[in-house]
């Protein structure tokens, strides 16, 4: 008795994907369901600092938030007003000015926003942030 294989159905060579495609859809649906989750919930602790060089004091203003939220341009009283005029004859008499920005650690920090506002505004993009270092 010989086989014949010559018959009107031949060997199926093809893969079904169907269920891969299925199983594929199942991750894609999973990852979208938990892919937020996971970014909402992330914790940091911001690092301490630690000492640095100071800012060369020929090119410097310093501007200062004290704990009152009263601001002082080098030592002199000032209105956030006044700030941004002073801020720009400054720079217009030098091109390579630094502000050193100083601002107490339990003023509004709507206050500091404005404050970093009105510095960007004048056109001044070198700003130092004074921290204080580890103790």
């Amino acid at each position: 008795m010989a086989f014949n294989n010559k018959s009107d159905q031949e060997a199926m060579s093809e893969i079904n994907v169907t269920p891969l495609v299925d199983v594929m859809l199942v991750l894609l649906v999973v990852f979208i369901v938990t892919a937020p989750l996971l970014t909402q919930s992330v914790k940091i602790n911001l690092p301490k600092t630690v000492s640095t060089t100071p800012a060369p004091q020929d090119h410097l203003a310093i501007v200062t938030i004290d704990g009152a939220g009263e601001i002082q341009l080098n030592s002199q009283k000032i209105g956030i007003d006044d700030l941004g005029r002073q801020l720009a004859e400054l720079l217009a008499r030098d091109s390579e000015l630094t502000v050193q920005f100083n601002a107490d650690d339990k003023i509004n920090y709507g206050l500091a926003a404005q404050v970093m506002a009105v510095i960007q505004q004048v056109g001044i993009t070198k700003l130092s942030l004074m921290t204080r270092g580890e103790s």
